[in-house]
């Protein structure tokens, strides 16, 4: 877990460094700092999902009581697709910058793709702990991770969705996707297990006999 968190805060701090003083002439410093608004999103954007990761890890962690050499190769593999993360940031906020339509595009589905990467990382990540119980606490619900698994899923999905529509019909919409997932991933991070309706569908009682 420390080797973990020291990556995370690495990751952090790197993000950070794309967030410049802007090179603008005397008395323009305004504008030039409102001109970076994309590093700000992206920054924001990639920021949050590092923090949500973060919790879900936790989350994770605070399930298992031992860890096997399976485990540890798909914890690499979450903490490899999290350090890509500053990389896209700071394409898709210099592609933002420069007013290339083109260049915008391409950045959304760049960024797009490492964070659908990052999702399918999760979802190794569950899939073995659900297929591996005896590597759980005793008290860990015997859905929690295969349910788990849905929400890595849907991670998938909606940012190739955001990159396909960054690409194909406008870069700002598959920028505010990628603002939403964190906010879902956040919510969601003690579990997708605990939603009530999660909940209702996996305990759904059997249907009365005819």
């Amino acid at each position: 877990m420390a080797f973990s968190d020291a990556i995370f805060a690495i990751i952090i701090t790197l993000l950070v460094l794309d967030l410049r003083v802007p090179d603008v002439p005397p008395g323009r410093l305004l504008s030039g700092l409102l001109a970076q608004w994309p590093s700000y999103v992206a920054y924001l954007a990639s920021y949050s999902y590092v923090a949500v990761v973060w919790l879900n890890h936790k989350a994770a962690f605070n399930r298992i009581q031992q860890a096997d050499r399976g485990l540890h190769w798909t914890n690499l593999f979450v903490l490899f697709s999290t350090a890509l993360l500053p990389f896209p940031t700071s394409v898709v906020s210099h592609a933002l910058q420069e007013h290339n339509n083109a260049d915008q595009r391409v950045g959304i589905a760049f960024y797009a793709l490492v964070g659908a990467l990052l999702c399918a990382s999760w979802l190794a990540f569950y899939h073995y702990l659900a297929r591996n119980p005896d590597l759980l606490k005793d008290q860990v619900k015997d859905e929690f991770f295969p349910v788990e698994r849905l929400r890595a899923l849907v991670g998938v999905v909606l940012y190739v969705l955001a990159g396909v529509i960054g690409y194909l019909v406008a870069p700002l919409i598959g920028l505010a996707i990628f603002l939403f997932l964190p906010v879902f991933y956040a919510i969601t991070s003690a579990g997708l297990y605990q939603f009530r309706v999660t909940h209702r569908i996996t305990h759904r009682p059997p249907p009365p006999p005819d």
